[in-house]
C-alpha cells in the first residue's frame, strides 16, 4: 500500500448521518462551502458522498429493493443526475470533483463491494475482458443489509478486470478517497486484494477505506497492507452504549496505528443529524450526545488517532459545535502524537496516553453516571516522569500549574480531561 497516502489520520465529512441515501448535489457543494471557511484550517479536508448516489430514488436512509441504478454499459454506477445535475451528459462525478478541488477539498465517494445485481441480470460486459457479469458474480454472497450486489468470486477471469475498470472510471473522475461497504465483516480478503491492485493500477492515489466493522484483529497486518483505513466498529450513533464500547475497541487496536494506517472507530455523531436518516427510528435532530458526551468523543477519537469524519449538516452548526471541531491544541493531539495507549482502566477510570518530542498527553476519562463528577487521581511516576511539571488543559486552553508526583482532576460524569505535560525532550523521561 502506498504508503505516502494518510500520512495522518484523514479528516472530512461524510453524507450519511445527515441524509442517509438521499444527498444532493447542491447538499455537497454547500457542506464544501461550509468546510473550506471555517474548518479547513484545522485540517479538515476530505468532503465524501455515502451510498446509493446511483439511485435516482433515493429518499431517506432506507434503502429501496429492486431500485433502478444509472449504471454504465459495463455495469459501473454513474451519479444520478436528478441529484447531480453536473453528472448529465456522461460526466460521472468529474465536474462536482472539479469544484471540491477548486476550494483546496479533496471528494471521496461510497461504492460497495462487488458488481451489481442489475449488471448481474443483464450480463453486461466486462471492460478489459472477454468476460462477462455473470462470469464473475457470486450469486451467493449478497451482503446481509443492502442487496444491491453480487460478491466478486476473485478467483474467476475476469475479476480484477471489473475492478479495474471501475477504479479507472474513478481515476477518470479524479476521486481521492474510497470508501468500500461490505468488505471487512465478513472479511473479503479476495476483493480487498482486487480493490487495493485496481488503486494502484488507475493512475490516481486513492485512499482507501474499508467499512463496516468490526474488523478482525486476526487480520491486522492484512489491513495494513491493503488499506489506510479500516472500520473497527459497527455503524455508531449518539448514543451513550455506542460511545462506552468504543473505549474497547480503541484499546484492542492501538498497537496497530500508524502512519499510512488508522483504525476507524467511525464516524462523529456531533452537530445537526438525521435530517433525511431514520437509523434507530431516530429522524431529524441535534446530537443527543451532552457536551460533556461530545467533549469525551472528541478526547477519544484525538488520542486514538481515529479518523474523524463528521456526519451533521454543517451549515447548522452552533457556536460550541464549531468550537470542539476547531480546537487547535486538540487536534494537535490527533495529528502529531505517537505512543498513543490505554494506560489503565479501573472500573469507570480510564486513562489514555500519548506524546510528541516535547509533551506527554494524558486524556482522563470518567465513564460513570453515578454523580456529576468524580475525582481521578494518577501518579506520574506511571508516565515515566519524575519531579516537577507544568501542566496545561487543552479543551479549556489553561495553565493548571506545576505539579509533582501525582495529579488529580475533577471530571464530569461521561466526561473527559486532556492535558499536556510539558517536557524538554523524550530522552528527560
Amino acid at each position: 500500500m502506498n504508503k505516502k497516502l494518510a500520512l495522518t489520520p484523514p479528516m472530512g465529512w461524510n453524507s450519511w448521518d445527515c441524509y442517509g441515501a438521499s444527498v444532493t448535489e447542491e447538499e455537497v457543494r454547500g457542506n464544501a462551502e461550509y468546510m473550506v471557511k471555517y474548518l479547513k484550517k484545522y485540517g479538515w479536508e476530505y468532503v465524501v458522498i455515502d451510498a446509493q448516489w446511483f439511485e435516482p430514488t433515493a429518499n431517506s436512509s432506507i434503502y429501496h429493493v429492486d431500485a433502478i441504478f444509472n449504471m454504465d454499459k459495463y455495469g459501473r454506477l454513474m451519479p444520478a443526475v436528478n441529484r447531480f445535475p453536473s453528472a448529465l451528459g456522461g460526466n460521472g462525478f468529474k465536474p462536482l470533483a472539479d469544484y471540491i478541488h477548486s476550494l483546496g477539498l479533496k471528494f471521496g465517494i461510497h461504492m460497495m463491494r462487488g458488481i451489481p445485481r442489475q449488471a448481474v441480470n443483464i450480463n453486461t460486459p466486462i471492460l478489459g475482458s472477454e468476460k462477462r457479469a455473470q462470469d464473475i458474480a457470486d450469486i451467493n454472497s449478497i451482503c446481509s443489509w443492502n442487496g444491491d450486489m453480487f460478491g466478486i468470486d476473485a478467483t474467476k477471469e475476469g475479476a480484477a478486470e471489473y475492478y479495474d475498470s471501475v477504479f479507472k472510471l474513478l481515476a477518470e473522475w479524479e476521486i481521492d478517497f474510497v470508501k468500500v461497504d461490505d468488505i471487512v465483516n465478513p472479511y473479503s480478503k479476495g476483493e480487498i486484494e482486487l480493490v487495493y491492485h485496481a488503486i494502484e493500477k488507475c493512475g490516481r492515489k486513492i485512499v482507501l477505506s474499508l467499512s463496516p466493522g468490526a474488523s478482525p484483529i486476526e487480520e491486522a497486518e492484512h489491513l495494513k497492507k491493503y488499506a489506510q483505513l479500516w472500520r473497527i466498529s459497527s455503524d455508531f450513533w449518539d448514543k451513550w452504549e455506542h460511545l462506552y464500547d468504543a473505549f474497547e475497541k480503541c484499546h484492542l487496536w492501538e498497537n496497530n496505528i500508524g502512519e499510512g494506517h488508522w483504525p476507524d472507530a467511525d464516524m462523529l455523531p456531533l452537530g445537526r443529524i438525521g435530517i433525511r436518516s431514520f437509523e434507530h427510528l431516530v429522524g431529524d435532530r441535534n446530537s443527543r450526545y451532552t457536551r460533556d458526551e461530545q467533549t469525551t468523543l472528541m478526547t477519544l477519537w484525538c488520542i486514538a488517532r481515529s479518523p474523524l469524519f463528521l456526519g451533521c449538516e454543517l451549515r447548522d452548526n452552533d457556536s460550541w459545535t464549531l468550537s470542539i471541531l476547531t480546537n487547535e491544541e486538540v487536534l494537535k493531539v490527533h495529528r502529531e502524537s505517537c505512543l498513543n495507549r490505554q494506560l489503565y482502566r479501573h472500573g469507570n477510570e480510564i486513562i489514555w496516553t500519548a506524546s510528541d518530542n516535547n509533551n506527554i498527553y494524558v486524556a482522563v476519562f470518567n465513564t460513570s453516571s453515578d454523580a456529576p463528577s468524580t475525582q481521578i487521581t494518577f501518579n506520574l511516576s506511571d508516565l515515566g516522569v519524575k519531579g516537577k511539571v507544568a501542566i496545561r488543559d487543552l479543551w479549556k486552553k489553561t495553565e493548571l500549574g506545576i505539579f509533582e508526583d501525582e495529579v488529580k482532576l475533577d471530571v464530569s460524569s461521561h466526561g473527559a480531561r486532556l492535558i499536556k505535560i510539558v517536557i524538554k525532550s523524550m530522552s528527560d523521561i
